[in-house]
């Protein structure tokens, strides 16, 4: 069985050090979610794992050819290849083979009366069948189509961010490895998409590594958490509910220990209130152990969490009315005729598919674009904060405490008590000793968070988020719902991630991509498995509908002459349909990798095979009536 022992693992970036020897284990067939806030060094470790990085120190010791393939948090491509030369861009014997049959064939496509060409096709093919080449051939077009890509010659660089991302998951998927090292894979998936990589994930033969701020795939994938913090790893075993509940039960028995130390804190205290003199050694070693005492509990007493309720710029009635609102972009229609109205304390769920007008929605909300037709109300006393997918600009020269305080130097909550900026920072998770660093040394999702938290020193009473779960580490989440929880505004939202919507959404706008705006008022989870269970209860009310007929059929005692002429000819037209599935069975096995011959091939075998089903069920029928 493969595995892979890493230990002594440091590395130091300027004059922080992001973990400290730390080591762990993992063998074939477990999935490891690795956890901790932005900026412990998650994607760093990822990334020295995967060869891309240099480390301070590290020892692995793994079999011989130990293979890894890596999604980093934000691919990088070649110039001017194209989606699929991009997933057979690896160096695994398969996917090289595969590369050049795809490439010859493009040649060939192109030339299609070159002879060497033509040789060479015919030589690649031959290693194809004998080396499973067309395996991963079939799993890299199918991961693409589940992943929403569908044009294969594509130049990949003229894709969006969240396409590109996809690409490269589909690549990492189809590698042969004995390690896969996934960075935010769920980042630009929608749920279908979410559901299959899930499926994918626990069938993977190799060990697996996960960063991921969606709860619910973390839970369904991992066999272990890996916890990054204070430079160190820690493992917990079993999946993230497991390790949630071991982390409550730990931070349980703190609670009653720091209970115990309160009570011992008292006692002493009563004791140096009495004006005890420091004259023995019994009593010198008494005073330190309070002072120690003392200096613990203040640590433990420091709240990291963003529990209390921020004051907001007052917010009248009228929040936003939307009355028929239309938007369009070319033929393609996103929004049509929506009417809605925003409400104090709404808290809106976009979803849809990728493409459906989530964000053209959103952003007609913040004003940035305008309708083509309708009217949009935005009460006097709105004061948005918009948190788009892309961050603006950021001066990286510039300290994270200047950054804030170019919003504001404090902040009220709803008593009107004043916290600082340096507080706030504390209460988003940036210790006191990191306020003087250079914005340029953060991570991606530390940066987010700071800009999240400058927008909410605004003190807005109206919240647009856009993805706003994407790259944020899981307690950042948690800091960010337990804000919203106790905000006072009204707050809309696009996101795939499912638990985020099931704690935070009382309400969902539902796009179809074809110009349809449905609102629910189910949790997201309870609205996806009404869908579900639509879809499967309509092939039911079908069947259930054929059987009926049939059965008022069979009270038939004679044929009629129309089935009369069709008992004659039904055994002929069974033969003729038998032929054509068999013929298409047989064209779909040399298709090899023409993915759009298969499509075509498929569905046309799907329809035949229905045809053939009722042919059959017509046949039983006719027999019935002339044999009974």
């Amino acid at each position: 069985m493969s595995h892979l022992i890493v230990s002594n693992f440091t590395k130091t970036v300027g004059d922080k050090t992001l973990f400290n020897q730390i080591g762990f284990t993992l063998v074939e067939g477990e999935r490891a979610g690795l956890i901790g806030i932005n900026g412990t060094g998650k994607s760093t470790l990822m990334a020295i794992l995967a060869g891309e990085l240099e480390t301070d120190s590290i020892e692995l010791d793994h079999p011989k050819n130990y293979r890894v393939a890596y999604l980093p948090q934000n691919p990088v491509f070649e110039e001017g290849i194209t989606v699929l030369q991009a997933v057979f861009m690896s160096q695994s014997p398969v996917i090289l083979l595969n590369r050049s049959y795809e490439e010859t064939l493009r040649l060939l496509n192109e030339d299609p009366m070159n002879e060497t060409l033509q040789q060479r096709l015919f030589q690649l093919q031959q290693r194809m069948d004998t080396e499973n080449g067309w395996d991963i051939n079939a799993l890299a077009k199918t991961a693409l189509t589940k992943l929403g890509i569908t044009e294969f010659d594509t130049i990949v660089n003229s894709m969006s961010g969240g396409q590109q991302k996809r690409v490269a998951l589909a690549k990492t998927l189809i590698e042969p490895a004995d390690l896969y090292l996934f960075d935010e894979p769920t980042n630009h998936l929608d749920v279908e998409s979410t559901e299959w990589l899930t499926d994918m994930v626990n069938r993977l033969k190799g060990a697996a590594i996960i960063i991921t701020h969606d709860r619910y795939f973390l839970d369904n994938t991992s066999t272990q958490i890996l916890e990054l913090a204070n430079q160190q790893l820690y493992k917990h075993n079993g999946n993230y509910g497991a390790y949630l509940e071991a982390r409550a039960i730990r931070e349980e028995m703190q609670e009653a220990t720091d209970a115990k130390n309160r009570n011992r804190y008292r006692a002493e205290l009563k004791w140096i209130r009495r004006g005890a003199q420091a004259r023995s050694t019994k009593q010198k070693a008494r005073i330190q152990r309070f002072e120690t005492l003392s200096d613990t509990l203040q640590k433990d007493n420091s709240n990291t969490d963003l529990d209390m309720n921020l004051a907001t710029t007052r917010l009248g009635k009228k929040v936003i009315e939307g009355i028929q609102v239309s938007k369009s972009f070319g033929d393609k229609h996103l929004i049509q005729k929506f009417d809605f109205l925003l409400q104090q304390g709404d808290r809106i769920g976009i979803i849809g598919p990728n493409g459906a007008g989530k964000s053209t929605l959103i952003n007609m909300l913040a004003g940035i674009l305008q309708p083509d037709s309708g009217e949009l109300d935005v009460g006097s006393t709105v004061k948005i904060a918009h948190f788009t997918q892309h961050l603006p600009e950021m001066d990286s020269s510039q300290r994270m405490i200047e950054y804030i305080r170019e919003t504001a130097n404090d902040i009220k909550d709803a008593n009107g008590e004043h916290f600082s900026a340096a507080a706030m920072l504390e209460r988003f998770l940036f210790p006191m000793h990191s306020h003087g660093a250079q914005i340029g040394k953060l991570s991606g999702g530390e940066k987010k968070r700071l800009h999240l938290l400058k927008l909410l020193m605004e003190q807005p009473n109206v919240l647009l988020l856009d993805e706003p779960t994407n790259d944020l580490d899981i307690e950042t989440l948690g800091v960010l719902e337990d804000f919203i929880e106790h905000f006072t505004g009204v707050v809309v939202t696009i996101s795939h991630d499912r638990f985020f919507l099931d704690r935070i959404a009382t309400k969902l706008w539902v796009l179809d991509g074809l110009g349809n705006v449905e609102e629910s008022l189910d949790v997201y989870t309870d609205f996806l498995a009404k869908k579900e269970m639509e879809k499967h209860e309509a092939p039911k009310v079908e069947k259930a509908e054929k059987v009926k007929e049939k059965t008022t059929q069979s009270t038939k005692k004679k044929l009629s002459f129309k089935e009369q002429k069709e008992w004659k000819e039904i055994e002929q037209t069974i033969e003729k349909v038998e032929t054509e599935i068999m013929e298409h069975e047989e064209a779909i096995s040399k298709a090899g990798s023409d993915f759009t011959a298969l499509q075509k091939l498929t569905l046309e075998l799907d329809e035949l095979n229905e045809q053939y089903e009722l042919l059959i069920e017509r046949y039983d029928y006719l027999s019935t009536i002339v044999n009974g």
